[in-house]
């Protein structure tokens, strides 16, 4: 099926069935791969997916419970999903991919570049941090994670959007109530599960001790109102990753959907260096 997505498909792999859509490139660069964030459907990514430019291959997927993804059976592990990220990469075809993690796929991303190391060409990692070893949100920004309720009821959204999205949440929360909405489920007891498994699937798991070992040439991209992922974290993520780059942003977690227009052009580049 094509439409604004791409082309939107399913795939078996590893055992779980996901959700794919692919938007075309002309295969004169390396694809990209995006992960999403927590209990986000694909279509969330759509507003930075408009912002690239029209040659670049784009790839993004449902987790499973999420979207277009069946609910998981069983829970599943950091490790052991970038593994079947792996499998999907090939089985589209891929050699090598760059990959964006967005988020709670910012930590997808980092444990894909360390076990995947082959199929990564490049890693950005936008508004995310090292897993459990990392510094926390407060934690009443980090109760308002534990549930998807702000991806369901639009006022709730609109209310806390400011307090754990920070950036231009704060003086507009109704636009991340539209972008949070956009990317609702419309299976609620499939949608809650699938949300777990995604929180579930980093408990215990971090990449501190082991950041010096990703290969593949990375930019760490942070906003300096994150409520969610203090900036710490991205300073974090870059001392550790050998040979890194930083790029702060005045701005909050959301930026990379709400401002693509300013930050699309400083991944692309990164991506397009030589």
């Amino acid at each position: 099926m094509t439409g604004t997505l791409g082309e939107v498909s399913t795939r078996t792999v590893g055992g779980r069935t996901l959700r794919v859509a692919i938007r075309r490139g002309d295969r004169s660069r390396t694809p990209l791969l995006l992960l999403n964030g927590i209990g986000a459907r694909l279509e969330m990514l759509e507003p930075f997916v408009e912002a690239l430019p029209r040659e670049l291959e784009v790839v993004r997927f449902d987790v499973p419970g999420v979207g277009g993804s069946p609910r998981p059976r069983v829970p599943y592990h950091m490790a052991t999903f970038a593994l079947t990220v792996g499998k999907l990469v090939g089985a589209l075809g891929y050699d090598k991919v760059d990959v964006l993690g967005y988020s709670w796929g910012g930590g997808l991303a980092q444990q894909f570049a360390l076990t995947q190391r082959d199929q990564v060409r490049r890693l950005v990692l936008v508004a995310t941090g090292t897993g459990s070893l990392m510094v926390p949100a407060r934690p009443a920004v980090l109760s308002k994670m534990l549930t998807p309720r702000r991806y369901r009821d639009p006022g709730y959204a609109a209310r806390v959007a400011g307090e754990i999205y920070g950036g231009t949440m704060r003086t507009h929360p109704e636009r991340a109530a539209r972008i949070l909405q956009a990317s609702g489920d419309g299976d609620p007891s499939g949608y809650e599960r699938g949300y777990l498994y995604q929180l579930l699937a980093g408990a215990g798991w971090t990449t501190l001790p082991v950041l010096r070992l990703i290969a593949a040439r990375t930019l760490v991209v942070s906003g300096d109102d994150d409520p969610l992922i203090p900036l710490v974290n991205a300073h974090v993520l870059h001392r550790g990753i050998r040979d890194s780059q930083l790029h702060v942003y005045r701005g909050g977690h959301l930026a990379l959907l709400t401002e693509s227009r300013e930050l699309a052009p400083v991944i692309d580049r990164f991506l397009a260096a030589p």
